[in-house]
């Protein structure tokens, strides 16, 4: 049986789905980035919404991918948090 990584490897020789995944990135980061920064706290996804006065449904949907945050909102996660926002441009890798 393939890992999921495997599969993911030989999906990325598909010149059209490595187009849309690198599209995705940006996305997966910074879902992945709130994900970490709340668990390496040990908060719970209501403990956030206590200390942002962010409804915890909406933080479940932006870990879930089906709401994309403003700045404002990942400003907000941040202070409640105690983390900075910091947003960074880098070059694009080559597929």
């Amino acid at each position: 049986m393939k890992t999921l990584r495997q599969f993911k490897n030989e999906q990325m020789t598909n010149h059209e789905f490595a187009e849309e995944y690198e599209a995705l990135q940006p996305e997966l980061d910074v879902i992945k980035a709130i994900i970490e920064a709340r668990t390496s706290q040990n908060l719970t996804q209501k403990q956030l919404a206590e200390r942002t006065g962010i409804n915890q449904a909406d933080i479940s949907k932006l870990e879930n991918g089906t709401r994309n945050p403003t700045i404002n909102l990942l400003k907000r996660l941040a202070d409640g948090m105690g983390m900075a926002l910091k947003i960074e441009f880098v070059p694009k890798q080559k597929l």
